[in-house]
């Protein structure tokens, strides 16, 4: 059962409330999903545990009641950002993505799930963390790119002391390896690789945590041509 893998798995009790949140989530996302493809995901066993579940792995990683402001960057239909409001309301929430559908829905959800606090932003990732330096506690991305990428788009965000958090499989190991320059270059510092897995064998998981330890240079991200030309 959901509820209890969540406090026997992460700790953390549901409320009848966010029970029911959950509940208008996933049957907002289905329904949705029939005009505007968001999730190939359907089966209600498995949005709860690929999706919200794997959402609120990250309280392996840190003590989310210590952060404030949270960038989900790409958040697509809403993971990891809105099952992490949905348990932690005290978050500030700032979601990016340059799909219009995608904000278009996200903004339907936010009005059915009564949630304060969180900020919708269409654009590209790399446009708003140009003027969005040093602005947020907690950077989050999950299934948006290769490490390098994604570290080049979401640490200039980040405040220092901050933590970028990717949500990654397995198989982690050479996109580490390839990122050892930009986060020399962006000044970030890698703390640890958690490892763990969704229940009712729905996969493995790592998450790799990084803080921020010094400024990013102005210069950060670039065009998303020249990132994509040559990464960091």
């Amino acid at each position: 059962m959901f509820k209890d893998d969540v406090k026997n798995g992460l700790g953390i009790e549901l409320s009848t409330d966010q029970l029911k949140k959950f509940d208008i989530y996933y049957n907002f996302l289905i329904e949705y999903n029939e005009i505007t493809n968001l999730t190939r995901i359907t089966d209600e066993e498995e949005v709860y545990y690929k999706h919200f579940y794997d959402s609120l792995t990250i309280v392996k990683s840190l003590d989310i009641n210590k952060i404030m402001t949270l960038c989900d960057m790409g958040a697509g239909a809403g993971f990891p950002s809105i099952p992490l409001k949905i348990m932690f309301p005290h978050l500030h929430v700032t979601i990016i993505d340059s799909l219009g559908k995608r904000i278009t829905f996200l903004k339907l959800l936010i009005e059915k799930l009564n949630l304060e606090n969180v900020f919708l932003v269409y654009d590209r990732i790399e446009n708003y963390a140009r003027i969005n330096h040093d602005s947020f506690d907690l950077v989050t991305a999950r299934a948006l790119g290769k490490l390098p990428l994604i570290l080049e788009l979401g640490l200039p965000m980040n405040k220092v002391n901050g933590y970028f958090v990717a949500y990654k499989s397995k198989s982690y190991e050479e996109e580490l390896n390839e990122a050892s320059n930009a986060l020399r270059l962006l000044g970030g510092k890698l703390i640890k690789v958690i490892s763990f897995e969704i229940p009712n064998a729905y996969g493995d998981r790592v998450h790799i945590l990084i803080q921020k330890h010094k400024k990013s240079p102005l210069i950060y991200p670039r065009s998303f041509s020249a990132i994509k030309k040559k990464s960091l």
